[in-house]
């Protein structure tokens, strides 16, 4: 949408996460919950995305810094949600069009409902449209009050009434507002609230009172807003985001034998027939192909196996490649660098480091092989080492094709 812009408010201290990290960069299953939120705006192709902070802003920037793309403006103090968006007067009040405004802390929020929810406030001609849910316990959350089934205003918690705090149909925080007119309207909302904040709530009733167009969108699935407020709340946003991923590998030909037990983050590939034992940890950007079998107690992480893939117990695999017909462990350790090439085995208690391990090679026992090249179809005793520091510089150790390395041997 050319005309439409993103605001993502990631300002907040999140006092009950007890953390020295920013809120909105704990990872959920594995990827700063922060991302979540940007890869759904840029599901929107807006023209630009803002991101506000405040509290520990130099983390939050540092982590946006592979996004140029992204404007960072900062909000302090931090008075209010309508304060924070007043912050992007700067880079939004001289351009026309329409802006979302979405917080950092909502990582199960899909790009599909933005969208709803922006062609609803255009096609309305609305001045703002309000995403809403309806939940169970509606504690903590502003509650919708609407007159004739419209909505009249916005009630935060702390100054609701008995009556409003019945209220099930709950503000999500998430809005559309028309930029023509919107900051001046922000330099006219008061503090008069238990908080003593800006309150972009305000913003509504105000424009409700101007007889502006108000809209509202309310989600099926009150899952989406779900917040992120504690590290109980992290928890158990992370399984509901592990479970949607087992269940997609799942549909696509995965066998997973206990999805309660297996964690996957939602950037890796597995290919069909792979069978995953419980108590599996893939990370990252890890890739695994089809048929492989990755058994319990095993943790991938940024790594590619290739088709045909035995990963037998309790293996660390860090940023490697495993190909096609390869069998590990148990009790493995590959760490950065390593190439373990087609059909070729990695025994038990075996570590290997910056190393190729060529076609048909085998070190199955308790071997360290590292800064290495090992050749094709060559056989690595048990209690081999490769000692290539020689206390100021690594050298590179080289095994050619069809060698055979006895047992206890040290590769100088």
């Amino acid at each position: 949408m050319s005309d439409l812009h993103i605001v993502i408010l990631a300002a907040g201290k999140g006092t009950r996460m007890k953390s020295a990290l920013p809120k909105v960069l704990h990872r959920v299953a594995g990827r700063p919950m922060l991302e979540f939120v940007i890869r759904a705006s840029l599901g929107l192709s807006p023209r630009t995305i803002t991101v506000v902070v405040g509290h520990l802003a130099e983390f939050v920037k540092e982590a946006l810094r592979s996004r140029p793309e992204i404007r960072v403006v900062v909000q302090e103090p931090q008075l209010g949600t309508g304060h924070a968006l007043l912050q992007t007067a700067p880079v939004l009040e001289a351009v026309s069009g329409s802006v979302v405004l979405l917080s950092g802390d909502v990582p199960l929020l899909r790009a599909d409902t933005l969208l709803r929810l922006a062609r609803t406030h255009r096609e309305a001609g609305a001045a703002a449209t309000v995403l809403t849910a309806l939940v169970d316990r509606p504690y903590g959350y502003g509650r919708i009050v609407r007159s004739n089934g419209k909505i009249s205003r916005i009630v935060e918690e702390r100054d609701a009434s008995p009556a409003e705090r019945l209220i099930k149909e709950i503000n999500s925080g998430i809005y559309a507002f028309e930029l023509k007119g919107l900051f001046p309207a922000l330099r006219g909302l008061g503090t008069e609230n238990a908080q003593g904040e800006y309150y972009l709530p305000d913003l509504i009733r105000a424009y409700r009172r101007q007889r502006r167009v108000v809209e509202t969108v309310t989600l099926e699935h009150a899952d989406e807003v779900r917040g992120i407020n504690s590290r109980t709340e992290l928890a158990e946003v992370s399984r509901i985001v592990r479970q949607m991923k087992n269940e997609e590998l799942m549909a696509a030909g995965v066998t997973i034998e206990d999805p309660a037990t297996t964690y996957i983050d939602p950037d890796v590939q597995v290919g069909p027939d792979t069978v995953i034992h419980p108590g599996v940890h893939l990370e990252g950007q890890t890739r695994v192909g089809a048929a492989c079998e990755i058994y319990s107690g095993v943790r991938i992480v940024d790594s590619t196996l290739e088709d045909r893939v035995t990963v037998k117990n309790y293996c660390v695999i860090q940023e490697s490649r495993i190909a096609a017909g390869a069998s590990l462990g148990p009790f493995a350790h590959l760490r950065t660098g390593t190439d373990v090439r087609e059909d070729a085995r990695v025994g038990n208690f075996v570590e290997l480091k910056k190393t190729v391990l060529g076609t048909g090679s085998k070190a199955n026992h308790l071997s360290y092989l590292g800064d290495a090249t090992i050749g094709n179809n060559v056989n690595v005793g048990a209690g081999t080492i490769t000692c290539n520091y020689d206390g100021k510089q690594k050298h590179q150790t080289i095994i050619e094709d069809g060698a055979f390395i006895g047992s206890d041997t040290q590769l100088v």
